[in-house]
């Protein structure tokens, strides 16, 4: 199996073909982040390497949205490819020594991370569930500009501003609220034309808890991803407790690990409050850690990491939620 990693940028992939892992040998080449760039890459590839795509693994890092369609490109056209954590990657060169820093070296790290780890491979989620992702991303961004120019509005009326200035907040604010409900509709629409997401949203639905807005996240988490448990999920979002403890005399109070996305625990936190007085499961759970003497953000971590556990539950069983069965 050939090795090739590949530094992503806004712009440009920086790869490098690992040709001798021991002497740290590699063949660079730099392409356009663009279609045209990763199809230059895929005949760069076959034509150095002598290998046929399957016989490629790709070792690409996860850089914002940057590497999603290099990555995808390369996986449809049959090479494995690995996304790897970024973070990872940084400690690995660390314990090789190396503090060179530059876009071209960075492929080379991450030929030899895939090459020593052979970390696994990666497929993109399905095409109706990328489409709602997309759909979802650009509604909530909607909603924040919506928000904002709210707010605007009121600190406006406060001051007061000119009228033209009211006129013109408003004006936005009707306009943005005309796109978020046509894009609300297409969600709606979408998900008609897609019975199984829609089955699946009633069951997430069931969880005391989870509304209309966090169902339709996690069927972008569930069915984008695969998961093998419940706890894989739980740390992929950050929401696993981490001990620091070292002999006698350093032990730190556990904390949540907060690795991956941010926003995944932002959109969590309101409705693991809520699960806390209205789901059984979580409230006990949240009790009993308040009981043993846990601080409420504590207890609410493990909330939040509950409700993840209930829903991966609930979708990989196919059945509605059930407060009789512990998870």
């Amino acid at each position: 199996m050939q090795v090739i990693g590949v530094d992503v940028s806004k712009e440009k992939l920086h790869c490098a073909w690992l040709r001798d892992a021991v002497r740290r040998q590699s063949r660079p080449k730099s392409v356009a982040n663009t279609a045209d760039g990763h199809a230059a890459l895929l005949a760069w590839m076959t034509r150095v390497t002598g290998a046929a795509a399957a016989d490629v693994h790709i070792i690409i890092e996860a850089t914002g949205v940057y590497h999603e369609a290099a990555a995808t490109f390369l996986h449809d056209a049959g090479c494995r490819v690995s996304v790897v954590n970024p973070l990872q990657v940084k400690r690995f060169a660390e314990s090789l020594g190396v503090r060179t820093k530059t876009d071209r070296h960075d492929g080379l790290i991450l030929a030899l991370f895939g090459d020593a780890l052979q970390p696994p491979a990666w497929a993109p989620p399905p095409a109706d569930v990328r489409q709602l992702k997309a759909l979802l991303g650009r509604l909530a961004a909607l909603e924040q500009d919506h928000a904002r120019e709210l707010n605007r509005l009121e600190t406006a009326r406060a001051e007061p501003a000119p009228d033209a200035v009211l006129v013109s907040l408003q004006t936005m604010l009707d306009a943005l609220a005309a796109e978020i409900g046509r894009l609300r509709q297409q969600v709606d629409d979408h998900l008609d034309s897609h019975p199984q997401l829609k089955e699946q949203r009633v069951l997430l639905e069931s969880i005391p808890g989870i509304g209309g807005k966090l169902s339709l996240w996690f069927l972008t988490l569930f069915c984008g991803r695969s998961f093998a448990s419940a706890r894989q999920a739980a740390a992929f979002l950050g929401l696993v407790p981490v001990e620091f403890q070292s002999g006698s005399s350093v032990l730190k109070r556990p904390r949540l690990s907060k690795a991956g996305d941010a926003r995944w625990r932002a959109r969590l936190f309101l409705p693991a409050m809520v699960a806390t007085r209205c789901n059984p499961l979580v409230r006990s759970q949240y009790q009993r850690l308040l009981a043993a003497g846990k601080s409420k953000m504590s207890a609410l971590g493990a909330a939040m990491r509950k409700l993840v556990h209930i829903a991966f539950g609930v979708l990989k069983h196919n059945t509605p939620f059930n407060p009789n069965i512990a998870t």
